[in-house]
């Protein structure tokens, strides 16, 4: 006695079973674009390494005395972006370390306030929050350029009815 439909259930089984290796390789094809985003990935790591020591060599090369030192700017310039995020407990932690280097307490109260004077720029903006952090580490008595307050559009309809 047969059930109907077992046969083609049971071909269609066997089937799914010989076609389950083919799967991963058929996934894997489509992955053509993946190895030039790798190498992209790779090049803004390579980059931003190379950018990042020369701001550390830029520092050396303006500031003088300990502030200039590579741990204390690494650390001072990662603590104020921590402080101007709110991270606060991973700030202070980063804080005691930059204590324990021997690096001035003075030049981060200075390179924080000039930041918050400076304010935190916009992040559609072209200037990063990384970029003004390190101008600020560099000179903290750098003076916020004027930017013109856009004109205040008149208040349409506030006759009385």
């Amino acid at each position: 006695m047969s059930i109907p439909g077992v046969r083609s259930l049971a071909v269609l089984f066997c089937v799914t079973l010989m076609a389950g290796p083919l799967w991963p390789a058929l996934a894997q094809q489509g992955s053509d674009a993946k190895p030039a985003d790798q190498q992209k990935a790779n090049d803004a790591k390579r980059s931003d390494g190379t950018r990042r020591t020369d701001e550390i060599a830029e520092a050396a090369r303006t500031l003088t005395g300990p502030a200039a030192n590579p741990e204390c700017v690494w650390l001072g310039e990662r603590a104020v972006n921590l402080l101007s995020r709110d991270d606060l407990d991973t700030a202070f932690r980063h804080l005691e370390l930059y204590d324990r280097f021997g690096c001035p307490g003075a030049h981060m109260q200075a390179s924080f306030r000039c930041l918050v004077r400076l304010g935190i720029p916009d992040p559609k903006a072209a200037e990063t929050l990384d970029a003004r952090i390190h101008a600020c580490w560099l000179n903290p008595a750098v003076v916020a350029t004027a930017v013109p307050a856009p004109a205040a559009a008149p208040a349409a309809g506030t006759g009385a009815k």
